[in-house]
């Protein structure tokens, strides 16, 4: 289980995870998100409820970028991406959390964000494979931090 440093905020979705976690430590978790069209899709959820990068001591902002590395290395490994995309947002959610998305060219979004409009769709059977891929991909995560 993983301690808090600081009390959850109400209504924070990244305070109150219920997603599956792939890896979590004292300080932050790893999920693999179930995102349909994005299979391989994780986030790096720092539990202190903070909005910035910047709110972190050194020693913390470097733990946190190990992190995003570590989780970008399985997923790479795992999923095969043409890219990997690292997006720290929290514009909608403000609460520091790392966005580490496996890209391809073939995706619905391609070469824009996946926040985008979609430009197509991907096949159902590619799709199905990279979902059967990211099955994996929790383990390749945990075996990285333990």
């Amino acid at each position: 289980m993983t301690v808090r440093a600081s009390a959850p905020v109400a209504g924070c979705e990244l305070c109150d995870l219920s997603a599956p976690v792939a890896w979590a430590g004292d300080k932050f978790s790893v999920i693999v998100v179930d995102d349909a069209n994005y299979p391989g899709f994780c986030r790096v959820i720092w539990h202190d409820h903070v909005r910035e990068l910047s709110d972190l001591a050194r020693e913390d902002r470097l733990l946190v970028n190990e992190a995003v590395f570590l989780v970008e290395q399985a997923v790479r490994e795992v999923m095969q991406p043409l890219k990997v995309n690292l997006a720290s947002l929290g514009n909608v959610v403000p609460h520091l959390h790392w966005h580490i998305i496996p890209r391809y060219a073939d995706d619905a979004h391609f070469p824009a964000p996946v926040w985008a409009q979609a430009a197509r769709e991907t096949a159902p059977g590619t799709l199905a494979a990279r979902r059967a891929l990211a099955e994996q991909l929790g383990a390749a995560i945990a075996r990285r931090f333990n």
